[in-house]
């Protein structure tokens, strides 16, 4: 029997990117992080309710825990890299255009 490991590296856009997660409350940290494991194992698409597509390359990681929900956006890259581009703390249903934009933002400057 043949068994194909999938090792994907996760990486984040930039040191504000990595501090918009690190501050999270612990649940919803904690939570992310076991979906970040997942996906190193498995890739980057482990499908609802975990992560969702958005379009043109963008992704988003749905967490959710006792404190709220969080949304993290990502994109991949040749090499199996998993980049965090954006995290946040959802405060209405829909995800506000200023968390959407600075994710496209950076999905652009780094796919340029």
């Amino acid at each position: 029997m043949l068994y194909l490991t999938v090792s994907y590296q996760i990486e984040y856009f930039n040191a504000n990117a990595k501090a918009s997660l690190d501050a999270w409350p612990v649940g919803l940290k904690a939570r992310y992080l076991a979906l970040l494991m997942r996906m190193t194992e498995h890739g980057p698409d482990l499908g609802m309710p975990h992560t969702r597509a958005m379009g043109n390359g963008l992704f988003e990681v749905r967490v959710k825990a006792g404190e709220g929900i969080g949304r993290a956006f990502y994109c991949t890259m040749v090499g199996k890299r998993i980049v965090v581009l954006h995290g946040f703390i959802k405060k209405t249903d829909k995800t506000p255009a200023k968390e959407m934009a600075i994710a496209h933002d950076r999905l652009k400057e780094l796919k340029s």
